[in-house]
């Protein structure tokens, strides 16, 4: 098969085509003919050496994948799905989706929603595993049952638009930050109520504005660094801030006496190093309670553009410009 590697850690240009043995599924396993994959910020990660794969995932990149069912241990329990022989199937990874072939776990592999196309299918795994995990499960958002308010920050970003797509439609208050105007637009157009450019708003002051001077109850948050500080003091009492990458720098001074006085949470996931066993229950929270949103048109997958796998190089530029709103995607 052909194959997207890394020939040394570097700049986009590092990444080539090759040759590869097709990988041979396992135990609960299948094989998957790539049509699609998603590129995606843990991707451009991976190629500079900062964020090696887990132990047993291969060493090429890529962390999603759509395409078909082509072999495998289908008849595993598994399977929960009912996956067959030529169903066209979305799926999660650890790593391998720059490649024609690609194995996952079964349990991570889902139908593609209807009316979907295997570029748009390929852009949901690794951002919807992502949201459904940290907001609404760990962070808890709208887990009593009534509506609440959340702040995304990089609204633009693909975990930003399917962030603000998904609590929206699920009744939630919306609100972001993004770095232009285009950006602030787009994300308002996807369902924030309010898009803050952060180059020319402080998203302190306009979060209190916007909500009265309560704040928010749950923030998404890809900066950490700075932010953290400013994001406490955004925070509605009771309120929970989730940070999942940490582009602003990994350390940051807390203000411990609004935790305890006013019962924040602070805290933090990635999604690659957890269990199959973990990212199986979120694929039928994703299955039950997402897809049809999917399928009843409430949400959509953001595609700003679709890039020859060979290409992959120019893909990873663009992500590292941030000149795009949505997902990055490699077809085969």
């Amino acid at each position: 098969m052909q194959a997207i590697e890394i020939t040394h850690f570097g700049s986009p240009e590092v990444l080539q085509l090759t040759t590869r043995a097709i990988p041979q599924p396992g135990a609960g396993e299948c094989l998957i003919k790539v049509h699609a994959a998603g590129v995606n910020r843990p991707d451009v990660l991976q190629r500079l050496g900062h964020y090696p794969p887990p132990p047993g995932a291969s060493d090429l990149l890529g962390l999603e994948v759509a395409g078909e069912v082509v072999g495998g241990d289908i008849n595993s329990a598994h399977n929960s799905f009912h996956l067959k022989i030529g169903d066209r199937i979305c799926a999660l990874v650890q790593g391998g989706g720059y490649a024609q072939y690609c194995v996952a776990p079964l349990s991570q592999c889902l139908p593609i929603p209807n009316g979907l196309s295997d570029t748009d299918a390929a852009t949901l795994p690794e951002t919807f595993f992502t949201v459904w995990s940290t907001v609404f499960e760990r962070a808890g958002l709208g887990a009593l049952g009534v509506p609440e308010t959340l702040l995304v920050q990089g609204g633009s970003s693909g975990i930003g638009v399917s962030a603000i797509q998904l609590a929206s439609a699920l009744g939630h208050r919306v609100f972001t930050t993004a770095g232009s105007a285009d950006k602030c637009l787009a994300c308002e157009q996807l369902g924030a109520e309010r898009a803050i450019n952060y180059r020319s708003e402080n998203f302190v002051d306009v979060i209190k504005q916007c909500t009265n001077g309560r704040g928010v109850d749950v923030i998404l948050d890809m900066v950490a660094g700075s932010y953290v500080a400013r994001e406490i003091d955004c925070l509605a009492d009771d309120g929970r801030l989730v940070i999942i990458a940490l582009q602003g720098g990994a350390r940051a001074e807390l203000d411990c006496g609004q935790i305890l006085r006013r019962r924040l949470t602070v805290t933090g996931a990635t999604l690659r190093p957890r269990s199959t066993q973990f990212k199986a229950a979120i694929a039928m929270a994703l299955k039950e309670k997402v897809w049809p949103l999917f399928e009843a048109k409430k949400i959509r997958p953001i595609v700003f553009k679709i890039f020859p796998a060979h290409l992959a190089a120019q893909a990873h530029a663009l992500m590292e410009s941030s000149q795009h709103i949505g997902k990055l995607v490699l077809q085969w």
